[in-house]
């Protein structure tokens, strides 16, 4: 630096200034670019952050609805075990229902076939009867009987006779059970 005169000092001087010019300059352009950079990153940062708090709260609502879906298919399932349950249960009830009512309508119908039986044996003694009254009337018109006492015969054999075919109505009648023209009808 002693070798250099004062007028090169200056000019060296003033040449170093303006590269610290310049590079104040182009420091300050890339402080400025920096910046810019930075606000940029700031503003996207700040979008992120906006979208990032969309999502989360969109997947908090996405798993309160998952919870709540799947309470409610737990219910669900819980309701058809349930009704599942019921359904064998009254299954089993309808089936021992319908068991005992078909044990009835066999009993019934047993019944009826009894009552049936015994109705044709009922037409038939008082078809005996009636016949035999008849039989004796014609051999023997004036026998122990009175006339009075062959009607009341005759009435109660009627009456015998009616309730019979009121009870058996929807079955055949003894008149058809019989040979056709044994039966003469009520006197």
């Amino acid at each position: 630096m002693l070798r250099w005169s004062k007028e090169d000092l200056v000019k060296r001087l003033r040449k170093v200034e303006n590269e610290k010019m310049n590079l104040m300059v182009e420091h300050g352009n890339l402080m400025k670019d920096v910046n810019r950079r930075l606000q940029l990153h700031l503003h996207e940062i700040r979008g992120l952050k906006e979208v990032n708090q969309k999502l989360q709260d969109d997947n908090q609502e996405l798993r309160e609805l998952c919870c709540f879906l799947d309470d409610d298919r737990q219910k669900g399932k819980k309701l058809s075990r349930e009704w599942q349950r019921f359904g064998r249960h009254t299954a089993s009830v309808m089936w021992k229902e319908v068991g005992m009512y078909q044990q009835k309508l066999k009993d019934l119908e047993a019944r009826q076939e009894t009552l049936l039986r015994e109705n044709v044996e009922l037409k038939e003694m008082v078809l005996e009867v009636h016949e035999n009254l008849d039989r004796q009337m014609q051999d023997n018109y004036e026998e122990d009987l009175s006339e009075k006492e062959k009607a009341i015969v005759r009435e109660m054999c009627n009456v015998v006779w009616r309730k019979l075919g009121d009870a058996a109505s929807s079955k055949p009648s003894i008149r058809q059970h019989l040979s056709g023209n044994q039966f003469k009808g009520p006197l």
